[in-house]
């Protein structure tokens, strides 16, 4: 085997990887197994073929939007950007954000075509950070992708839970909303996205094109009776209306803070880059698709805030509800109809169920990938790809009981939930800073980089720059609380979390992951 970098433990990596190799040797249909060139991609990488190629082009397209769900998260997390912003923060915002994550998915899109592997950032940077700390650097990426999708399950299946609840509250004045009872509407959920993932797997793609189809209908099926029925807000206070309803010492601070509405509903592209070894001609598909997702949710999700935030009728009133989401009053106030309000919520519910589906399949490729490596403990298990069945069954498993554990913690505490919800977006954006600051540096020191067919040409340094610029600042007030003055209740416990779990990560590399962990460059056979 001839890697590009000659690696210390280049006995162990041949021994782990043909452990892999016998674990993985499972017969792939023909039909299954793409193109020459995905095999070739394949070939260069050290893989072998192991997991159906049955996505193409639209599916993965629609893989992306639907798990995404920007239109439906700009609703759901309305009540965020409201406080720090308003309306006005939100639309400005929304564009700031846009084009910033434009700048890091076009960056993710062409590593997508230089190696398209389901391990995403974590081989990436292990093929592009300096020698000296590609191991450890690649390492800690690929802690932060799985724990970031791990927790990406919880968030959305919460938030279909929740809305639940909130149209219980509209339609029954006497209702409790009990924590408990989102609990079980998570783990229900949850398990509806596994049948999917499991019995349906081979139906998975047939799936995110219908899928697809009801989140482009179902986003004209909410804004058309807003338009015709709901009260209209002038293009002044839309546009120039700011809100500082955290304290802050400024509008622009406030602002900023309500960025984290914007940024969930932007965030995640990377989950096509996950299915890579599951898309016929990944390295040409791949990339064209993620680009497609990113510009279709972004125009959706443009659509629904203007439209939202022109038809709020008094912010106040819709704050105040007592359904806990301001977009069902604002459905209810504009129809005066509970059977239309329903209707129009349950599209929502029917979207972000979805999203859950297509949330798990990323999460748990994410965390096969990395476990076949020998990133994580018990990666044996975690990494073993079911015979017959081409999927990583044991790794949806364990994405499924992750999933219900966390959503115990919402018995005790929903601002603890909340806070593993915002580790998506922290640890995610952590991992896209690690990826294209290493590509950046390549660069920047004129090394050769992997042959593409997707490419950003002479803008590719300036691209990579403009992703950081924007990540950085936007990384930091990820963590913030929504509000200046804090408790226990109100505090943006992220932070904590993102800490310890970065300290368990870094002690498990040091007493054992550094011995067992095969970086992805060690096994790659490319010649350049």
């Amino acid at each position: 085997m001839v890697s590009l970098n000659s690696m210390k433990d280049g006995p162990q990596v041949s021994t782990t990887y043909g452990d892999e190799a016998a674990q993985g040797g499972h017969f792939v249909p023909a039909k299954y197994r793409g193109t020459v060139k995905d095999q070739a991609d394949m070939s260069a990488l050290g893989r072998e073929q192991v997991l159906r190629r049955n996505f193409r082009f639209i599916s993965i397209v629609g893989f992306g939007c639907t798990l995404i769900a920007t239109w439906e998260v700009i609703l759901t997390l309305l009540e965020q950007g409201l406080t720090d912003g308003g309306t006005a923060g939100l639309i400005w915002g929304f564009l700031i954000v846009a084009c910033g994550f434009l700048l890091v998915f076009l960056s993710l899109a062409e590593m997508a075509s230089m190696a398209p592997t389901s391990g995403g950032q974590y081989h990436w940077v292990s093929e592009f950070a300096p020698r000296s700390c590609q191991k450890f650097l690649s390492y800690i990426t690929g802690w932060l992708c799985a724990m970031g999708w791990q927790c990406a399950i919880v968030s959305i299946a919460f938030l279909a839970g929740t809305i639940i609840q909130g149209l219980i509250v509209l339609n029954h004045d006497d209702y409790v909303f009990e924590r408990w009872h989102g609990t079980l509407l998570v783990i229900a959920i949850t398990f509806f996205g596994i049948l999917f993932n499991t019995f349906l797997a081979k139906k998975l793609p047939f799936v995110e094109v219908l899928i697809l189809i009801l989140h482009v209908v179902g986003l004209f099926a909410i804004i058309i009776p807003l338009w015709v029925l709901a009260p209209r807000r002038t293009a002044k206070q839309v546009f120039t209306e700011f809100n500082n309803g955290g304290g802050w010492n400024s509008v622009g601070t406030a602002t900023l803070v309500g960025f984290s509405t914007t940024i969930t509903a932007l965030i995640g592209y990377d989950c096509a880059v996950h299915m890579s070894e599951e898309i016929k001609d990944a390295s040409e598909t791949l990339p064209k698709a993620m680009i497609t997702s990113v510009l279709i949710n972004d125009c959706a999700g443009f659509l629904m805030l203007v439209t939202i935030c022109f038809t709020l009728g008094d912010i106040n009133d819709v704050l105040a509800t007592p359904t806990g989401y301001p977009f069902i009053q604002v459905f209810y106030n504009a129809t005066n109809s509970l059977p239309g309000t329903n209707t129009m919520t349950a599209i929502l519910v029917l979207t972000l169920t979805a999203s859950t589906i297509t949330e798990l399949a990323t999460a748990s490729r994410q965390l096969w990938s990395f476990a076949r490596d020998g990133g994580l403990p018990f990666s044996g298990f975690f990494g073993y790809v079911t015979p017959g069945w081409n999927i990583p069954l044991n790794a949806v498993m364990v994405s499924l009981m992750v999933t219900v554990l966390l959503s115990l913690i919402n018995i005790g505490s929903t601002t603890a939930l909340l806070a593993i919800v915002t580790l998506t977006i922290g640890s995610l954006m952590s991992s896209y800073v690690i990826t294209i600051g290493c590509l950046l540096l390549k660069r920047i020191r004129g090394e050769p980089l992997p042959p593409r067919r997707w490419s950003l040409g002479r803008f590719g340094m300036a691209i990579n720059i403009g992703a950081l610029c924007f990540l950085l600042p936007v990384f930091v007030f990820a963590f913030f609380p929504l509000t200046s003055t804090v408790d226990r209740e109100s505090m943006n416990w992220c932070v904590v979390m993102y800490g310890g779990i970065m300290l368990i990560a870094i002690l498990y590399y040091i007493f054992r992951g550094r011995h067992v962990y095969v970086p992805p460059v060690a096994l790659v056979k490319r010649e350049m």
